[in-house]
């Protein structure tokens, strides 16, 4: 991608003609700024909404955690396009919900809410991306004992000051850790700026970076506008890396002290009542106007017998020239991407853990690299080095599958890499001293040690393939379509009530995947911190 930054399209000479064409314009600057900016609103809107949740959850005596950690599970795993779409219908300012409510009320004719502004964008982005603020945030609180916040208490600082002052404080790497990842989340994001921000005119960079993918495709410009962004990522994970690597907050010695429950009183139920409008915000609503919509004839006329239909999904399922497909592309592209992403995290982690090669860091820090690289800048990568002679892999379903696999190997690799080291080399040691080979010693001792784990890794792998759109978009040919992909065109043709009903195929897919992964792995593996 580099190198073709700096090449003209019909000669392949060197030039700098495609830097100047990509920043040329002032609308090419501006989705640069603009991406900038709405990356740090939702990092900030993200932030408080999750930041009271994750305290409320880990340190306070306030009731329905479990509520609140199925809220932020279910806003984990529900695809960002998909809320996006469900908001659209809630707060679309003519006929979305809330505004027709509003209306009906007040008698008042501007919308209350309108979603396609740059701050009901970012609101939107911010309500699926808050539980990795929360996962950081909860994580550390976790691990602090409660001996500071009693000296502090000891010394008369109340319930909220000692938070303020003493809690908080401690764990502000993870605060600032994950506030750093949503920004870059959220600069890399294409379905949900592209569902709402196209028709409200805001243009980002990835919007941007679609549309130099329009005929005639300029792949060379595209690659040099999407450089910086990458610059951007490697130089803000640089900064995460040292901020959640800091340790001198607190010191911990023996055992460690006792973590008790902060007694709230009467403020328990102001924060459960936080816990469920984030929720009911994030979640729940959304999934209800989709649900609706996915089940009527027209989803404007509201809930009555005669829109009531299930026309919907029977076209999806047996009528559809295209959905079977996506459907069956897209569980077979995920299946076969996590597939081999585990074994090659498997492999390198076992190199790297077990040091059996000079130079196994440098496997690791492959393995690892690719979290540095926004999907959709690897998208263009993968377009630019393998969608033309002599490979011509565009639009095949082996680029879709390399392209994930690279893509999400990260995943695999932190998993493999924390599970090889949960098990002990003296093992492995005591069955080669009885004259098993290395081989089979994995393949009887390690192996069935790492199952377990490896299953956890392999599911995750999977969901988060399964619902991919930024990079899948740039790489689909015509029979390769994935769901996201096609749910993403469906929106683009206005038709919500198809869409909805899409979008709840996708759901109810993901949940079974969900389901059998916390019956074999246990409930909270899609939010361990690995």
């Amino acid at each position: 991608m580099v190198v073709i930054s700096f090449e003209t399209q019909e000669t392949g000479e060197f030039t700098i003609a495609n830097y100047l064409t990509a920043y040329g314009r002032q609308r090419y600057l501006d989705a640069l700024r603009n991406s900038l900016l709405l990356g740090l609103y939702s990092a900030a809107i993200s932030t408080v909404l999750a930041v009271p949740m994750a305290w409320a959850v880990s340190r306070t005596d306030m009731p329905g955690k479990t509520f609140t950690w199925v809220m932020v599970l279910a806003a984990f795993i529900m695809p960002p396009y998909l809320g996006a779409i469900g908001w659209i219908l809630l707060a679309g300012p003519n006929a979305g919900w809330i505004n027709q409510v509003w209306r009906w009320a007040s008698g008042a004719e501007a919308p209350l809410v309108n979603v396609y502004t740059f701050t009901g964008l970012a609101f939107v982005i911010a309500l699926h991306s808050f539980p990795l603020v929360f996962i950081f945030v909860k994580s550390a609180l976790d691990l602090i004992s409660s001996e500071m916040e009693d000296a502090a208490n000891i010394l008369g600082g109340g319930t909220w000051v000692t938070m303020r002052k003493v809690t908080l404080p401690l764990v502000w790497p993870s605060i600032l850790g994950g506030f750093i990842l949503i920004f870059l989340e959220t600069i890399a994001l294409f379905g949900t700026p592209a569902i709402i921000g196209i028709p409200a005119r805001i243009n980002v960079v990835t919007t941007q970076l679609w549309q130099f993918f329009e005929d005639p495709v300029r792949v060379e410009v595209a690659a040099a506008y999407a450089i910086p962004l990458l610059l951007i990522t490697v130089a803000l994970i640089a900064v995460q890396k040292l901020m959640l690597n800091r340790k001198g907050f607190v010191s911990q010695t023996g055992k460690g002290g006792e973590r008790r429950q902060v007694k709230l009183g009467p403020w328990r139920w102001v924060l459960f009542a936080w816990c469920l409008m984030v929720g009911m915000l994030s979640v729940v609503k959304p999934l209800g106007v989709l649900l609706q919509a996915s089940f009527s004839r027209a989803w404007g006329r509201g809930l009555s017998w005669d829109n009531l239909t299930f026309r919907n999904y029977h076209l999806l399922l047996f009528d559809h020239d295209m959905a079977p497909q996506a459907v069956w592309n897209t569980m077979w592209f995920s299946a076969a991407s996590a597939s081999l992403a585990i074994v090659l995290a498997l492999l390198v982690a076992y190199i790297v853990v077990r040091r059996l090669m000079r130079f196994a860091d440098a496997l690791g820090f492959l393995a690892m690299a690719p979290f540095v690289i926004p999907g959709i800048v690897m998208a263009i990568g993968f377009y630019a080095a393998y969608a033309g002679p002599p490979l011509s892999l565009y639009g095949s379903a082996l680029l879709i599958i390399l392209a994930f696999t690279a893509r999400f190997l990260p995943i695999a690799y932190a998993n493999s890499q924390a599970a090889i080291r949960a098990v002990h080399p003296e093992m492995e040691e005591a069955a080669r001293i009885l004259g098993s080979g290395r081989l089979r010693a994995i393949r009887s001792i390690t192996a069935p040690l790492l199952k377990t784990s490896l299953l956890g890794g392999w599911l995750i792998v999977f969901i988060v393939a399964s619902r991919e759109l930024s990079a899948a978009i740039f790489l689909v040919g015509p029979r390769t379509r994935t769901m996201s992909v096609l749910l993403y065109d469906l929106s683009e043709q206005g038709n919500f009530e198809v869409v909805s009903a899409f979008g709840g195929i996708l759901l109810v897919i993901t949940l079974v995947i969900v389901g059998i992964g916390m019956k074999l792995v246990g409930r909270d593996f899609m939010l361990r911190r690995e």
